[in-house]
């Protein structure tokens, strides 16, 4: 998050109703002695919910020696019966050092698959390392089993296996699973002590990545294969970021990752989406997100009788959101929001955007979990099918934890000990509503370029069509995902820029990226021919 705050003011779209019929509630339930948490993985079994890793305390510190201490680590595991209103905990500290360690970390890969909890990377203090760190480790959980364990008081350690591999050295990506093929989708590796001011306490490397890989979970031994990568250093540059499953046009399922954070010329979140298919990735440039932009509380739906995929996010962190005098505000210092948003897609690729009238009940949502209501019909991604409810009123499911803000920028403001990790636990519900208004968000732009020529052999132009003098940023990278050209400019509209291509090129393709005011991003095919 960014210390300079700017404010700018953007008419938000007029009422409007939506493909989603529904109305959203969000009402807090209590359950006594839930713990404060947020950044943490959760899996479920019968009706009850088990987190794992994660913190107890609000948003890190700016002063390095303060940012992420081991005694905030969640060391617990903690089982919850929502019907019971049950918590029983356990301990992780029984465990084998290098699987206690990893338990405790934050902002973890992690993804249930059927009975198996993978928990992938982290970041958190290690003993055995003597500094912060983010795990290289893949270690898989039998949810029933451990569950089972924690509600008996019995011994927990034959429920895990765990196996090391500098490539699962990632925090905060994001797991998912397409046919037989788990993927690590963006995340970064860092490790040492954070310093917001770019000090030489830590070492930062962004994966760029989509990694995917088989895992074999027979036996008494994990082992992976298969491993291959996509990689792209614009495009996939993200973290933080809201992982969407999706039913991608065409019918085939796949993955969408929303916002994130941070671009590469500027510490501020990518607002366009891109899409994660069984082979590699479609950014869609074309479209702006303007709510919603950090990791938190999300749920996909799905519509097979309009083919319209639909996905709500909880609060969180923004660099825009919705005042009550009907102005959309942009604020820099990306801060804490209350919004509830939903973010539909339709058959022909288009992307609308939503404010909804409920918002959370106070600066709630960043870096929490939704649980969804597994009695649902459902397809075995998460997303909730709403063609084959029949009720007028649903539990969609639950949102948990995350970080309770008292003020939009505490970062920025130094204020991080005003920060908590938050114990509440709201119940989510859908109300079918034909007549519900809400307000729509304008996510198309106008900005792009035209490319020529194209194929090219010592140089490229191009020629900006936007509506007013702007800052231009481009980036051109290979197909592997290395970087040959990287530069910026103002332009004025229909400007043209040149810009020369390396003399060692060979006859390939490249990608062309130019992105204007940090905010809006083309891509196109750039073919060299030499």
């Amino acid at each position: 998050m960014k210390q300079l705050i700017i404010l700018l003011l953007m008419p938000l779209g007029l009422f409007a109703q939506t493909n989603f019929p529904y109305a959203v509630h969000v009402e807090p339930v209590t359950i006594p002695n839930l713990p404060g948490l947020h950044s943490y993985s959760v899996a479920q079994h019968s009706g009850k919910w088990m987190f794992i890793g994660g913190r107890k305390d609000g948003l890190h510190a700016r002063q390095p020696f303060n940012a992420f201490p081991q005694t905030a680590n969640n060391t617990d595991i903690y089982v919850v019966d929502p019907q019971t209103d049950s918590v029983w905990t356990a301990s992780i500290n029984s465990l084998p050092t290098s699987i206690s360690e990893q338990l405790q970390s934050t902002n973890m890969n992690f993804y249930q698959d059927e009975d198996t909890l993978y928990f992938l990377g982290g970041y958190a203090y290690s003993v055995t390392a003597n500094n912060h760190i983010t795990f290289p480790n893949l270690t898989s959980i039998q949810v029933s089993g451990l569950i089972d364990a924690v509600i008996n008081g019995n011994p927990i350690s034959s429920y895990f296996k765990q196996i090391t591999h500098q490539d699962f050295a990632i925090t905060g990506g994001q797991m998912g699973k397409i046919n037989n093929v788990f993927m690590v989708v963006g995340g970064h590796r860092f490790d040492g002590r954070y310093n917001p001011m770019g000090n030489p306490s830590y070492t930062q490397t962004y994966t760029n990545q989509v990694r995917r890989f088989n895992i074999n979970n027979n036996g008494s031994q994990l082992s992976i294969s298969n491993y291959t990568t996509n990689t792209d250093p614009v495009h996939l540059r993200r973290r933080d970021y809201n992982l969407l499953p999706q039913k991608l046009p065409g019918g085939d399922f796949g993955y969408t990752i929303s916002a994130g954070v941070f671009q590469p010329q500027a510490d501020l979140p990518f607002l366009y989406p891109v899409d994660i298919n069984d082979s590699g990735y479609v950014p869609h440039t074309n479209f702006n997100q303007y709510l919603s932009h950090y990791h938190g509380a999300k749920v996909a739906m799905y519509d097979s009788a309009e083919g319209v995929n639909h996905a709500l996010f909880f609060g969180g962190i923004s660099q825009y959101y919705p005042d009550a005098n009907g102005q959309l505000i942009q604020d820099n210092a990306v801060p804490f929001v209350r919004t509830i948003s939903l973010l539909s897609r339709f058959p022909d690729g288009r992307f609308e955007e939503y404010a909804l009238p409920d918002k959370m009940p106070e600066l709630q949502g960043a870096s929490s979990e939704f649980i969804f209501n597994k009695d649902l019909p459902h397809h075995w991604s998460k997303i909730v099918l709403l063609n084959d409810i029949q009720t007028d009123t649903i539990v969609l499911g639950h949102v948990f934890g995350g970080i309770h803000a008292v003020s939009r920028n505490p970062f920025s403001q130094n204020q991080t000990n005003t920060t908590s990790a938050d114990n509440t636990l709201f119940k989510v519900y859908l109300v079918k509503d034909q007549t519900s208004s809400v307000q729509k968000i304008h996510g198309a732009h106008e900005f792009s370029v035209n490319v020529y020529p194209n194929p090219a052999n010592d140089y490229v132009d191009i020629t900006a069509k936007i509506p007013d003098q702007a800052k231009a940023h481009y980036f051109i990278t290979d197909l592997q995902g290395r970087m040959i050209v990287e530069g910026n400019q103002r332009l004025r509209p229909d400007e043209t820029l040149r810009i020369d291509l390396p003399g060692h090129l060979a006859t390939q393709r490249l990608i062309l990226n130019v992105v204007f005011n940090d905010r809006y991003y083309t891509t196109h095919k750039l073919d060299v021919v030499r």
